[in-house]
């Protein structure tokens, strides 16, 4: 009962929102991750803003786990999260996957001195915190493939292992499309393992619920 009374009276509000403000074009709240915003989300809201200046964006930086908890809540209207194992009734729009890769400098690689798959024995590994859904993923791949990594080190955040890994400091477990560059240029390699880390599909999560909010078609549907 509490559920189903909060959509309405979340409906209520917006409604009336709409109408105090009747020339603006309405409202889009978003939730997402840091990174996922850093490197996924801020394309898309420098596109919507200059096609739909009058439209009022609110952002929330949090957990893939808790926006969809605020999908399912109706406090948000779009969510870009990894895909949940159980969609329920929301709607999941995929933007991809990520692919998560072992990276370092080639000075550190040519020290270890070692095969691709003995890294876990011999070099520094930089993980993200234990909390971490991205970890938590990494924790899953190590027990499948009954790896014990001997000297880990963890950060809590994805642009410090970039960072921590061209300092030569040890090897990074980072998702492939934020180090794009770094790989082109050669200031880190990628460590090509006999069997890779399984990839992660992101994607846009919404409620079909009345009123509809055309504003989130808007969104996912732009072509920059």
């Amino acid at each position: 009962l509490y559920d189903s009374a909060k959509k309405a009276l979340n409906m209520l509000s917006d409604t009336e929102r709409n109408l105090r403000f009747p020339f603006n074009t309405g409202y889009l709240r978003i939730a997402s991750s840091n990174v996922l915003c850093k490197y996924f989300l801020i394309p898309y809201l420098k596109e919507f803003t200059n096609l739909y200046p009058n439209t009022d964006l609110a952002i929330t930086c949090t957990s893939s786990v808790e926006a969809c908890s605020m999908i399912e809540e109706c406090s948000i209207d779009l969510a870009l999260v990894v895909k949940p194992e159980n969609l329920g009734q929301s709607i999941y729009h995929s933007l991809g996957v990520l692919e998560y890769v072992f990276v370092c400098t080639p000075a550190y690689r040519e020290k270890l001195n070692c095969k691709n798959d003995e890294i876990f024995d011999y070099a520094n590994i930089m993980l993200l915190d234990k909390d971490n859904v991205s970890r938590k993923h990494i924790n899953n791949y190590y027990a499948k493939n009954n790896i014990i990594p001997l000297h880990i080190l963890e950060v809590n955040e994805m642009d410090m292992l970039i960072e921590f890994a061209k300092m030569s400091i040890g090897v990074s477990c980072v998702v492939k499309q934020f180090v794009k560059e770094e790989l082109e240029t050669g200031s880190l390699i990628e460590i090509t393992l006999s069997n890779p880390i399984p990839p992660r599909e992101i994607g846009f999560l919404y409620n079909d619920i009345q009123p509809f909010n055309e504003n989130i078609l808007k969104f996912i549907n732009m072509e920059f």
